[in-house]
C-alpha cells in the first residue's frame, strides 16, 4: 500500500535536492567525466522521407542519479553522414544536454534524401558514441519493399536479451517495440541479473529502471542497427493500469497521476521519438503515424492512457459481467479513435498497419457453452472492439494488419469485421509477438485442442521468447516468428518456428 502523506513527501524531497544543482546554467562546451558519457548508447527513430530523429544520453554512472552527472549544461555534437567513417558529412550540429530532461539528447534531422542509409555519432568532451546506422523512409509514392522486425516485453530480471543479439544481425530496415521496454515492478529475488527497488513511483526510479535496461549489450545493439518506432503499454507506468486507475486500487487519482507523469517523462527521456517535450508530462501524447512510402502507412496507438476501467477486474473472466458490454467503454478514447478511422479512410497506402498493444482478437479459455476472455485486452472491449473491425470493414478490409505485443506468446489470428456475430467476414490480420524475455524460457504451446475448438480464428500459437522478421511488398505480407529456446542463460540459438502470409486484397491467412 502506498501512503499518499509519505509520497508527496518524496517529491518535496526531490524538489529540495533540485535546488542545490548548481546555478551556473553556463553551458560547458569541453566537460570532463568520471567515465564514458556514452554508456546507454545511440539510438534512431520515427523515420521520414526526408528526416530521422537521433538520440543519446549523457550517463557516466548511469545507475546513480542523474546518471553520475554534476548538475551541470553539457554541449554535445554530432555528426550524420552517407559513410560510417564520416568523410561525407551532410548533417551536423550541437544540443545541450540538461539535468531537468536527464542529460538526454534528442536531435530531429531534416533535409535528407529518401530511402537512404545513414551513419550518425554524438561527441562531448573527448568522448565519441560507437557509430550509429539509420534510415529515411522511401519517397512519396514509392512502394519499396520493407524488412521490419517488432519486439516488446523485455522484463530485465526474467532473462537475457539473446533475442535482440541476433535481430540486432537480422537485415531489416526498421524495428517496432510494442510496449513494456522496461518493468515497473521486479520480483523479491531473481536467479539471472539484479534488480533495484520492486516499485518504480518517482522519476528517479523510472530514470534508473531505463538505464539499467540499456546497460544491456546486446539491447544497444538493436538500437545502434536501425531506427525504431517505439510506443508503451502498461509497465511502462505499471501493471494494466487504465487512464488514472492503477490496478493498485489504495492510489488515489492524484498519485497516479504524479506517478503517470513521472513514468511518461522518464520513457521520453530514453527514446528516440518524434515526440515533442512537454510541461504536462501526465498527458504526454505519443499517437502518430509514419509512412513507409506508398507501400505501408503505420498508425501508432496509445491504448492505456484513455482507456476505461477493464470491467470485473483485469484478469480473465466469464463473460457477460458488470459493465463489460456497456457500449460507453473504450480503449482508445473517442478521439483517438476518430483520428484513426479518418486517417485510415484518406490513406491510399498498400498497407495499413496499427502498432497496437493488447491482443485483438478475442481467446475464449473456456471450452463448452460459457465464455471466459482477458478483461485487459480488446476482448474486455467488445463494442469498441467490434466497432473498430467494422470500420476497417468499411474503409480498408483486405490490407489491414495489426501487430500486437504484451502477452508473452506467438500468435497468428484472423480479424473478422465482428467477433459478436457468427461468421462475419474476414478483414485483415493479426500477427502478435512474443516477449524478448519476460515469462522466462516459456514453451513451445498452451493452448489445448479444445480451446482451438473455441477459437477458429486462431491460426497458430507458441509460448517460446523471440521476435518476428517481417518482409512485405505491394502483392503481401510475409511473417517469420524467430525463436530462441532459452534466455535463462546465455548464447542461444534462433530458428524460425513458424511463417505466414496474407496477400494484398485478401484477408486469408496461409503458411508460408
Amino acid at each position: 500500500m502506498i501512503n499518499r502523506r509519505v509520497f508527496v513527501g518524496d517529491l518535496v524531497r526531490l524538489a529540495a535536492l533540485a535546488a542545490v544543482v548548481p546555478s551556473d546554467w553556463r553551458v560547458r562546451w569541453r566537460p570532463r567525466f568520471a567515465d564514458d558519457p556514452f554508456i546507454l548508447g545511440v539510438a534512431s527513430g520515427d523515420p521520414t522521407a526526408n528526416g530521422v530523429t537521433l538520440w543519446t544520453r549523457l550517463a557516466p554512472k548511469p545507475l546513480e542519479p542523474l546518471g553520475g552527472m554534476n548538475g551541470e549544461r553539457a554541449a554535445v555534437r554530432w555528426e550524420l553522414a552517407r559513410d560510417d567513417r564520416f568523410t561525407q558529412v551532410v548533417r551536423h550540429g550541437t544540443a545541450t544536454a540538461t539535468p531537468e530532461l536527464a542529460y538526454s539528447v534528442h536531435v530531429d534531422v531534416a533535409g535528407l534524401d529518401p530511402d537512404r542509409w545513414y551513419f550518425y555519432r554524438f561527441m562531448t568532451g573527448h568522448a565519441t558514441t560507437e557509430t550509429g546506422r539509420t534510415r529515411t523512409a522511401p519517397a512519396v509514392g514509392a512502394t519499396t519493399p520493407l524488412r521490419l522486425t517488432f519486439a516488446s516485453c523485455q522484463h530485465y530480471e526474467q532473462g537475457l536479451y539473446t533475442a535482440y543479439q541476433h535481430m540486432a544481425r537480422e537485415d531489416a530496415d526498421l524495428t517496432l517495440h510494442l510496449g513494456d521496454y522496461i518493468y515497473e515492478s521486479a520480483p523479491v529475488e531473481n536467479r539471472v541479473r539484479r534488480h533495484f527497488s520492486p516499485l518504480c513511483m518517482r522519476l528517479e526510479d523510472y530514470r534508473l529502471r531505463y538505464a539499467q535496461y540499456k546497460t544491456d549489450e546486446h539491447l544497444r545493439a538493436a538500437h545502434l542497427a536501425r531506427p525504431w518506432i517505439v510506443t508503451w503499454d502498461d509497465h511502462e507506468v505499471s501493471d494494466n493500469y487504465a487512464n488514472l486507475i492503477d490496478s493498485d486500487t489504495t492510489l488515489t487519482v492524484d498519485v497516479m497521476k504524479a506517478r503517470r507523469a513521472a513514468a511518461y517523462q522518464a520513457w521520453w527521456e530514453h527514446q528516440a521519438v518524434r515526440v515533442g517535450a512537454t510541461s504536462d508530462w501526465a498527458n504526454l501524447s505519443i499517437a502518430r503515424t509514419l509512412n513507409w512510402g506508398a507501400l505501408a502507412q503505420f498508425w501508432v496507438l496509445d491504448t492505456r492512457q484513455y482507456r476505461s476501467d477493464q470491467a470485473c477486474g483485469d484478469r480473465i473472466k466469464q463473460v457477460p459481467c458488470g459493465d463489460w458490454a456497456d457500449p460507453s467503454r473504450t480503449l482508445m478514447g473517442d478521439k483517438q479513435e476518430k483520428w484513426l478511422l479518418d486517417g485510415m479512410t484518406t490513406s491510399h497506402a498498400r498497407w495499413q498497419v496499427l502498432a497496437n498493444q493488447v491482443m485483438m482478437a478475442p481467446f475464449d479459455t473456456m471450452p463448452g457453452p460459457g465464455v471466459r476472455v482477458s478483461m485487459d485486452q480488446w476482448s474486455g472491449y467488445p463494442v469498441a472492439r467490434d466497432r473498430l473491425l467494422g470500420e476497417i470493414a468499411k474503409r480498408t478490409p483486405r490490407r489491414t494488419v495489426v501487430l500486437t505485443g504484451d502477452i508473452h506468446s506467438n500468435w497468428v489470428n484472423q480479424l473478422r469485421s465482428s467477433f459478436s456475430t457468427p461468421d462475419a467476414p474476414a478483414v485483415g490480420v493479426e500477427f502478435v509477438g512474443t516477449s524478448i524475455s519476460s515469462g522466462g524460457d516459456g514453451s513451445v504451446s498452451w493452448m489445448t485442442d479444445a480451446q482451438h475448438g473455441e477459437n477458429p480464428h486462431v491460426k497458430w500459437q507458441n509460448a517460446q521468447r523471440g521476435y518476428v522478421s517481417c518482409v512485405v511488398n505491394a502483392a503481401e505480407w510475409r511473417a517469420n516468428y524467430r525463436i530462441v529456446p532459452f534466455v535463462t542463460r546465455p548464447n542461444a540459438p534462433i530458428v524460425t518456428a513458424s511463417s505466414w502470409r496474407v496477400r494484398n486484397g485478401s484477408a486469408n491467412i496461409d503458411p508460408a
